[in-house]
């Protein structure tokens, strides 16, 4: 599981009009709690293997991956890794993770019962953002230069495949191991890109908003979600007509989002200084929590519920609970 995209949020907030404003639903997150892990510097992505009880979170200031156990919410290890980390993601079966590093072209992977680096692997320029296929034991590692992307065998932590790319750069990344496709946001062209992992091909083009960044599949119900950097809503689209069947409207642009499996909630940094928390069958938002600072990217356990929230400004991530 991946977090949202490598687009941070911007320093000063945008509100819409007073009129759209009063439209959204401010519904009170009054039994949320909110606790501060102190990282690295400026944590960027974040990604949760909700199986051990651990956060991963990449700090693009000093380039290492601060590990949280989340009993203690303590950091347990900081592992450094390549230079100034993009993307992060786990396979919960083989207990693993992986880093993607833009500026060096890696991917590095990391040991999840020892907390140590076991290799660094070639995966081609501008390698930025990543998931995992876990029934394949495969990682997808999108480009945000040409939109190619390298295909990493999970045992070996070998490149094994490199599918080209149309021309535009990856923001975020998301696959759905059982109908084996993989979900690139595009920036540039304002689009999803779907490729077929069975074939190596893309396989379909998803026209969604403005900047699209963050990308969160829900499998049960087929639905990816797309959060929107340039512009003030969520983009909803069926994965099997694959077309943008709903937009939920935000406060402010979101770059990450993510999804809890067993309920379809979805979270997004596009709330208030904070949090939007959001039903995905009903496409509406439930609720919102204020952090006083535009968060950057969110991950949930699909255990506890637990969403946590980088806070790159503070260097710490924000482990919220009950919301």
């Amino acid at each position: 599981m991946a977090q949202g995209g490598i687009f941070g949020r911007r320093t000063a907030l945008v509100l819409v009009s007073a009129g759209v404003v009063a439209s959204l639903s401010t519904a009170p997150a009054q039994a949320a709690e909110v606790v501060g892990i102190g990282v690295g510097d400026r944590p960027g992505p974040v990604a949760v293997n909700s199986v051990t009880g651990t956060v991963y979170v990449a700090n693009d200031g000093d380039n290492t991956v601060s590990i949280i156990d989340t009993g203690t919410r303590q950091v347990i290890a900081s592992v450094p890794v390549g230079a100034h980390p993009t993307g992060i993601a786990v396979n919960e079966r083989t207990d693993r993770a992986y880093v993607a590093s833009a500026t060096a072209g890696t991917v590095t992977v990391l040991d999840g019962a020892t907390n140590t680096v076991l290799s660094t692997v070639p995966a081609g320029a501008g390698a930025a953002v990543l998931d995992v296929d876990e029934a394949a034991n495969k990682v997808y590692v999108g480009s945000q230069r040409d939109g190619a992307v390298a295909v990493l065998d999970g045992i070996s932590s070998t490149l094994t495949a490199t599918v080209p790319g149309k021309g535009g750069g990856f923001a975020g990344a998301t696959v759905d191991s059982g109908r084996r496709l993989a979900y690139f946001t595009s920036v540039t062209t304002g689009s999803v890109e779907v490729m077929d992992t069975a074939t190596n091909t893309f396989a379909g083009t998803v026209k969604v908003g403005k900047s699209p960044a963050g990308v969160a599949v829900h499998t049960t119900s087929d639905t990816v979600y797309v959060s929107n950097a340039g512009i003030h809503h969520l983009s909803v689209v069926d994965g099997a007509t694959r077309t943008e069947k709903k937009t939920v409207l935000l406060r402010s642009e979101s770059s990450s989002v993510a999804v809890h499996e067993g309920t379809n909630t979805v979270y997004t940094n596009g709330g208030p200084d904070g949090l939007a928390r959001i039903d995905g069958e009903k496409g509406e938002i439930t609720g919102e929590l204020t952090l006083g600072v535009n968060p950057g990217s969110v991950a949930v356990d699909q255990r506890t519920k637990t969403v946590y929230v980088t806070d790159p400004l503070h260097d710490v991530v924000d482990a919220v609970t009950d919301f």
